[in-house]
């Protein structure tokens, strides 16, 4: 298993990191999980706060927070999971989100990812749904 030790997150806005983000994405989403590519890039991009995890200059894993307190777009790239990235991710997004004055943040979360949020404070809310043909859960986390 690889070190997370030696990982730093860059946050800022999608003109400062949307191409490495885009790159993440686009691997994790796109080719490992066959979303079509039409859903994985939106409108929302230009307005939230990104985090990008790097090792040296290698852009390994990504997530966005919206203006409304959703978390999304969360992804790590393979060779990088169970490493902590995406559990650095998530707090930094989680902090930006509570030092902005959020009281609660929301995500949606693949199924087979739930227990990851729900170690992190995060509650089922409602039934399972398709989104991109993969299993989902709405979750939500109360803040500070």
């Amino acid at each position: 298993m690889k070190d997370g030790n030696d990982i730093r997150l860059v946050l800022g806005d999608w003109a400062a990191l949307g191409e490495e983000a885009t790159a993440i994405r686009h691997a994790v989403f796109v080719i490992e999980q066959q979303v079509p590519l039409e859903l994985e890039l939106d409108e929302m991009d230009a307005c939230s706060l990104h985090a990008v995890a790097y090792r040296g200059t290698q852009a390994i894993g990504t997530a966005r927070l919206l203006p409304d307190g959703h978390i999304g777009r969360m992804a790590v790239c393979e060779e990088w999971r169970g490493a902590g990235v995406g559990s650095r991710l998530l707090k930094a997004l989680m902090q930006a989100a509570q030092s902005r004055g959020d009281r609660l943040v929301r995500l949606n979360a693949q199924r087979q990812a739930q227990d990851f949020y729900a170690r992190h404070g995060f509650v089922q809310q409602g039934e399972e749904f398709l989104d991109a043909g993969i299993p989902h859960i709405a979750m939500h986390c109360r803040l500070g």
